[in-house]
């Protein structure tokens, strides 16, 4: 008999949805633009079966797979779960076998050595296939219209690694998805991998390197002639794992590293660089100009993550996890391990950045952001495994300065934002940002289109599901062309 604990990751608003299914024409208000032809495909963890231990992560559900296909006006809606080997193992005993998150000394003996990846963190379209992924485990190939699964890939036998990015970046320039790889040799280890992936789906190259210690690295910066890692310390240990303890832990102790690795270059050629102590995890985009390169990221002062505790039993500290976009240049030619420049960019507090990604590599113009305003009025609890109130969209000029916002209302909170170009060849930002946004009083989800370089003039039309979609964590846009 099923049954989920009343814990904050199983109860109130992140309850398991663990539903599949579709809808066909869905609800509209507004207007849908008749530029959009296309798919939106996004995940978030949703558990098939009653976890082993109460109190596990949320992190740790079953990749639940949502689609929303647009033509001619309309959207068409379909949900399935990503058919991990995990997931097959689970269906088949009729029970959770997989223990605690990231902990393989908790699962069941009979799938010891198993795949224990969820594919429940990212989904994105390349090479004609939907990839469903999460950075512990090899990347998920799905139908991207129908979602039926594949399986796992190594591409074509040619990828030693056993783990793949939740964050690869697709270059708008050769067309290649650029991905890396951490932990790519066991649990806990320090070697990691860099990849580029043909248009075709052709594995090019794998390049092994190794990181300064071992952390959660869930995101990388990409430039035309660098990719860029940050190691920040949310870590982890075989004592960690052992006595129980939530997979990472973040330690204030240690610095944060920058490390270049020139694109065209070998292992020997990364260049690292070092900072004092900070958080940061997701990152809107990268570029360089010659050997200097600029990285935006969100920063806070210390740990985001509160179900990654610091290791020292340090209490959270809310006011030091609010993060703000910031500018990062470091000079690769440059003598020193130090930062040139370390530059906030606003006073909005914000995470899951996102770019006009036809300009992924290069410098951009626009951004936007989730943003979190605890000012303004909300009628609920805290519904964010992070226990942030994300309650406005967020929009960044990078010529001009000029920053906009737009206010959910006090019964909703939003999910990632995603840009769509109006046309292929439109200028950057003019085009559409798409995000969910969520009603938890009235307990539905609405899928809302903004004009993306006018936000706070609010929606233009939203699509409505008759239900709430559990909290998800990334999606991506794919233009019907890409399907043939």
């Amino acid at each position: 008999m099923a049954y989920f604990p009343p814990t904050r990751a199983f109860s109130g608003i992140l309850r398991p949805l663990r539903f599949e299914g579709d809808i066909l024409d869905m609800e509209v208000e507004g207007e849908i633009p008749a530029q959009l032809n296309g798919t939106f495909h996004r995940v978030h963890p949703d558990q098939q079966f009653s976890p082993m231990y109460e109190d596990d992560q949320f992190f740790n559900g079953d990749g639940m797979i949502s689609m929303f296909r647009f033509h001619k006006g309309k959207v068409d809606f379909k949900q399935r779960y990503a058919q991990t080997d995990k997931f097959k193992l689970e269906r088949n005993a009729g029970k959770a076998l997989f223990g605690a998150y990231r902990n393989p000394a908790t699962d069941d003996p009979a799938v010891k050595g198993q795949i224990r990846g969820t594919a429940n963190t990212n989904a994105i379209v390349h090479a004609g296939k939907l990839l469903a992924l999460k950075e512990d485990s090899p990347a998920l190939v799905m139908n991207p219209l129908t979602l039926e699964t594949e399986g796992y890939t190594d591409w074509g036998g040619r990828c030693t690694s056993q783990t793949f990015t939740a964050h690869p970046k697709i270059d708008p320039v050769t067309g290649n998805m650029v991905a890396f790889s951490y932990a790519s040799s066991g649990l806990l280890t320090r070697d990691c991998t860099y990849m580029e992936i043909s248009p075709n789906g052709e594995l090019l190259r794998e390049l092994w390197f190794e990181v300064p210690y071992y952390c959660m690295m869930h995101d990388f910066g990409v430039t035309q002639d660098y990719a860029c890692f940050h190691i920040v310390p949310s870590t982890s240990n075989w004592q960690r794992l052992a006595d129980g303890l939530p997979h990472f832990g973040f330690d204030t102790k240690l610095p944060v590293y920058f490390g270049l690795l020139p694109r065209r270059g070998e292992a020997k050629d990364m260049k690292w660089f070092k900072s004092p102590n900070l958080f940061c995890s997701h990152v809107m985009n990268a570029f360089n100009d010659g050997s200097k390169v600029y990285f935006d990221t969100p920063v806070a002062k210390n740990n985001m993550f509160p179900f990654f505790p610091d290791i020292d039993g340090i209490p959270f500290n809310p006011e030091e996890a609010k993060s703000y976009m910031t500018r990062w240049t470091v000079d690769y030619n440059s003598k020193g391990e130090e930062f040139e420049k370390i530059e906030k960019l606003t006073d909005m507090v914000g995470e899951f950045p996102r770019i006009d990604d036809r300009y992924a590599t290069q410098a951009h113009s626009y951004g936007w952001l989730l943003v979190t305003d605890p000012s303004m009025p909300y009628n609920g609890p805290n519904a964010r495994a992070s226990g942030l109130r994300i309650n406005k969209l967020g929009f960044m000029n990078f010529r001009t300065g000029e920053q906009k916002h737009w206010f959910c209302g006090p019964d909703s909170l939003i999910q990632e934002p995603c840009f769509v170009p109006r046309t292929p060849d439109s200028p950057e930002g003019d085009g559409f940002i798409i995000a969910l946004v969520d009603d938890i009083t009235n307990n539905y989800s609405d899928l809302a289109i903004f004009e993306a370089l006018e936000i706070d003039q609010g929606l233009i039309g939203k699509a409505r599901l008759p239900f709430r979609l559990r909290q998800g964590l990334h999606g991506n846009w794919a233009d019907a062309i890409q399907f043939g």
